[in-house]
């Protein structure tokens, strides 16, 4: 994809061209360069092998992770953001393919790796949280043993000191009563006891990186507070950074610091938390920010919700993949791939709607109609 970068943008049709805001960006660029980098994704394309066809599931992704970072890449169900992951734990199956891209881990290309040598990092040096722990926990052993096992697993150690290990992560992750808990079986904790098991799981082995998928989405409302705000608080304590996969942006907004949106396989804007929040520039972006309820609506007003469905990645549209539903889509839109325009800093959006051409005829339009 052709990269073009512009000036920081107030609005889409107004570019600003001063000297100061220039050099606010050339700033901000040094600064992100000067980061050290955890964790690179570069140019990732994965497909599917079906018995209906091809199916093209990550197109052409692109990004990064930095030390004792958060970041959070979101999107629909079906946008491709859980495969990106699979993909760099190397946990995809058998019908999936990687056809191009590099996975840059601690300056080792991952995609290079046998089997066995994956599983040497997989959940030691990067482990990942499950969207549902009842799913993923053995129901036939205790959960202390179970965490017992991953520790034993990559670091060697005697039953006693892998025991000694668990009860102080689980007092890490402030569950209570750990010795007592340790003996428990999955179906006898609560729910948020469970992703407390499960998030003590990824840790026991100190991760680089941790990816949580949707870790709070099984949970009720006080539950989901109660985990967002510990896994803010363990990232402080423990020297991991965090990729954090979900389609909720009220825990994306309490949590990342940079934040990545998905859609049809492809990123379609990045930046920095507030500027997604405060100016986002892709129709899909502000889709999913008006999609979040609101507590100072009517209760007679509807939830707003994206219309239409998501391509069907078995043969993907030629032209960006957000025009069927969009409600700004040109024809230029159906035709050609939007190519990344840059506003301020790391902030960018594929839009042709924020192309210099389409800003340019917007102006000349008003112009026009404040002439007439």
């Amino acid at each position: 994809m052709k990269e073009i970068h512009l000036q920081p943008q107030i609005c889409a049709c107004e570019i600003l061209s001063t000297n100061s805001d220039a050099q606010k960006i050339r700033a901000g660029m040094r600064l992100i360069m000067e980061k050290e980098k955890i964790l690179s994704v570069e140019n990732l394309e994965v497909s599917f092998d079906t018995y209906a066809g091809e199916v093209h599931a990550v197109r052409g992704v692109t990004w990064h992770l930095n030390k004792k970072e958060t970041i959070a890449i979101v999107g629909e169900s079906g946008c491709g953001k859980s495969v990106s992951i699979q993909t760099v734990l190397g946990l995809n199956p058998k019908n999936g393919r990687v056809k191009n891209g590099t996975i840059q881990f601690m300056e080792e290309n991952l995609l290079k790796k046998t089997p066995k040598e994956m599983r040497k990092i997989q959940g030691n040096q990067m482990s990942i949280i499950f969207q549902d722990p009842f799913t993923y926990l053995n129901p036939t052993m205790t959960v202390g043993k179970q965490i017992t096992e991953v520790y034993q697993k990559h670091k060697k150690v005697t039953g006693k000191q892998a025991e000694e290990r668990v009860i102080e992560i689980m007092k890490l992750i402030s569950l209570p009563n750990p010795e007592q808990n340790m003996k428990s079986y999955p179906h006898q904790l609560s729910g948020g006891m469970r992703q407390r098991i499960m998030i003590a799981m990824a840790l026991i082995c100190d991760p680089k990186v941790l990816f949580a998928d949707e870790p709070t989405t099984a949970l009720e409302v006080t539950i989901q507070a109660q985990i967002i705000e510990l896994m803010n608080a363990l990232k402080e304590k423990v020297d991991t950074s965090i990729v954090l996969i979900t389609h909720d942006m009220g825990v994306v907004a309490n949590m990342a610091e940079r934040i990545y949106v998905m859609y049809a396989g492809q990123i379609v804007e990045h930046g920095r938390a507030e500027d997604i929040f405060e100016y986002p520039k892709h129709p899909y972006t502000m889709g999913l920010l008006k999609s979040v309820p609101r507590l100072d609506k009517k209760i007679t007003q509807d939830l707003y919700s994206i219309p239409g469905t998501p391509p069907y990645l078995l043969l993907p549209p030629t032209g960006c993949a957000f025009t069927a539903r969009c409600p700004y889509a040109m024809n230029i839109c159906k035709k050609s791939q939007p190519e990344k325009q840059y506003f301020e800093t790391e902030h960018y959006a594929a839009c042709w709607r924020n192309h210099p051409a389409c800003i340019a005829k917007l102006k000349d339009r008003k112009a026009g109609e404040a002439y007439e």
